[in-house]
């Protein structure tokens, strides 16, 4: 059976190093990595887009990945239940004209008995900054 440790019920430990196995993972920009967290079935809101399963992820991630460069992202406990985590993050990136910014969001991620990540919710805002501005690097 697949798993994903560590497992539910989190305790604030566990949800920590959930979070940092996801920023960790999300940082690779390995698209086929990042979707073995994930449920075959996995439910996404991604700002205004819904993805639904591991190819879909994938595809998702890939795409994501050709036009923000530069990538780096850092996640924040926000709260958890049992199999409940929620995050804030910000990430910065460079899109394909060079111009560079900083997203800002959060995220609710719910996972199965197995510590797959079921539904992952994200609602995301973008902020041009210069360069000089960037604090992720």
């Amino acid at each position: 059976m697949e798993q994903k440790f560590p497992l539910p019920p989190y305790t604030l430990e566990s949800a920590l190093q959930k979070i940092q196995f996801a920023e960790d993972a999300w940082n690779s920009q390995d698209p086929e990595k990042i979707s073995k967290a994930y449920t075959v079935d996995s439910e996404w809101r991604n700002r205004d887009q819904f993805v639904n399963g591991r190819a879909e992820i994938v595809e998702f991630l890939s795409d994501k990945w050709k036009k923000e460069l530069n990538y780096k992202l850092k996640k924040e406990y926000w709260a958890h239940t049992d199999n409940r985590i929620a995050v804030r993050f910000e990430y910065e990136f460079q899109d394909l004209d060079g111009n560079w910014f900083r997203a800002y969001g959060n995220e609710n991620w719910e996972f199965d008995e197995n510590g797959l990540m079921a539904k992952r919710y994200a609602s995301i805002n973008n902020l041009a900054i210069s360069e000089d501005q960037r604090k992720l690097k």
